[in-house]
């Protein structure tokens, strides 16, 4: 992190990280928009205790959070936006006076993304996690008006179904089907979902939040059987343009 007093610090907080692009695309926006007074770092916390120190910078004016984390965060904030209250979860923090506002704009890069695939089409959908991202996923779809049941390796709310009781009638009468899990996300690509891939035909259209790799094995299953796909690309950048706008970050050089 940059010593000089002057640079606001803006970041995201994680762990791991190492398959961020958040760094490279804020660099890009500082850079195309002459900023020199702004840097946004990586910082991976191996324990979310470790959130305290940096908060303590006065240099740090806003933050991202990603898995594992997005729920654990918000005992550090002084207040929750109406749809991060909801939500249940938070992915974009402002310093605001002596605090933090906890904001989730996942849910906008989510629905705004799937309605591209989508178009008029509103089909059943599987959620699968439970996580921060699957809270997201579930509150994108209800302003989307689409009907979901959320998957997840134990019933722990109502709703919820097991891995174990996708069958044929609950696959065939749910032909989308989004990965909220970060199984598949590099380095552990080969890893994906357990769900009955068997089950999987070209009605199906597969939505997964990992992006890196651009195909996932989730992804790779489905195309193989000709699904339709989308990785979590486009709901990334979607989603760094609303934080772009939540910390209102601006040159200080004058024109």
């Amino acid at each position: 992190m940059s010593s000089k007093g002057s640079v606001r610090i803006y970041g995201l907080i994680g762990y791991p990280l190492g398959h961020s692009f958040s760094a490279a695309w804020f660099a890009e926006q500082f850079t195309q928009r002459n900023i020199t007074d702004a840097e946004y770092h990586s910082f991976p916390l191996s324990n979310i205790s470790q959130l305290s120190k940096l908060l303590a910078d006065e240099r740090l004016m806003g933050f991202n959070v990603t898995a594992p984390y997005k729920r654990a965060v918000i005992r550090f904030l002084s207040e929750l936006d109406h749809t991060a209250a909801e939500i249940g979860a938070v992915n974009c923090a402002v310093r605001c006076g002596s605090g933090w506002k906890g904001y989730n704009v996942d849910w906008i890069g989510f629905s705004n993304s799937l309605t591209e695939i989508l178009h008029e089409e509103r089909p059943n959908a599987l959620i699968l996690g439970s996580g921060g991202a699957a809270a997201a996923a579930a509150y994108g779809l209800r302003q989307l008006d689409i009907k979901y049941v959320t998957v997840s390796r134990a019933k722990t709310e109502k709703g919820f179904i097991r891995y174990s009781d996708l069958d044929k009638t609950i696959m065939d009468s749910h032909p989308l089907i989004v990965n909220a899990t970060p199984l598949g996300t590099y380095p552990d690509t080969q890893s994906c979902a357990p769900i009955p891939y068997a089950l999987l035909t070209s009605a199906h259209i597969l939505y997964d939040m990992v992006y890196n790799p651009p195909l996932s094995e989730f992804l790779r299953r489905g195309q193989k059987v000709g699904a339709k796909i989308m990785n979590g690309r486009r709901m990334l950048e979607i989603q760094a343009q609303k934080s772009w706008e939540l910390f209102e970050i601006q040159s200080k050089t004058k024109k």
